[in-house]
């Protein structure tokens, strides 16, 4: 195992659109020499189109990700010794299936779900989940801020339903550790205490269910 202060082996840095877990997890993985698996989002050709016209694009764009995310992930943790290095992930497989249920229509969702689990069936879990939670404005304020075009229309409605989406599966785990930490106003790249902070909850040890904390 590389030499961090974590307590677990394959962490997942989960969150909303624009909540910063690309970021966080770079910066991580730069300083502790973790193996580091991003999402490969920016290649999905359907999502431009999505975002104009969700109803028609949907199921695509959903299509697409859930395959780039099988495809990525299979060969990144078939290659890895989960003791003997410490990955870390700015998403987990199963957001895939949370994000189709709250895109897709029943039919087609019911497809999707099925497909889904037959794809999930080899992947190991991570030990720890840990999701960043900022409030919809400032979650605005962030995609603004990276300018990516096709996010530019993006509704708060809709990342509310994503967030209730991500809250409702916490509600049904029991055999996974998940670290709630809310991060509003919270600045990791130039406050270095909220950082440190960040790296200290990840130094801790957590059961399988819900822990929440707050960064201030």
């Amino acid at each position: 195992m590389t030499n961090t202060p974590f307590q677990h082996n394959y962490i997942a840095i989960e969150g909303n659109i624009g909540a910063g877990k690309t970021t966080l997890s770079t910066m991580i993985a730069e300083e502790f020499g973790c193996r580091l698996i991003l999402e490969q989002f920016t290649d999905n050709p359907f999502l431009p189109f999505f975002y104009e016209q969700p109803d028609r694009y949907a199921f695509p764009v959903e299509l697409f990700f859930m395959t780039e995310r099988h495809k990525q992930l299979q060969e990144e943790l078939n290659q890895i010794n989960l003791f003997q290095q410490t990955i870390l992930a700015d998403y987990f497989f199963l957001k895939t299936l949370l994000f189709a249920r709250n895109n897709l229509n029943t039919e087609e969702y019911r497809l999707f779900q099925r497909l889904f689990h037959i794809l999930n069936a080899t992947f190991p879990k991570p030990q720890l989940l840990v999701y960043l939670h900022r409030p919809v404005p400032d979650l605005l304020k962030n995609i603004e801020k990276r300018g990516r075009a096709f996010e530019k229309d993006i509704a708060p409605e809709y990342l509310t339903q994503i967030q209730n989406a991500y809250f409702e599966f916490f509600r049904a785990q029991n055999d996974l550790p998940i670290l709630i930490v809310d991060v509003e106003a919270v600045d990791f790249i130039d406050n270095k205490q909220h950082y440190q902070d960040f790296l200290d909850l990840l130094g801790k040890e957590y059961h399988p269910g819900i822990h929440r904390v707050k960064i201030a």
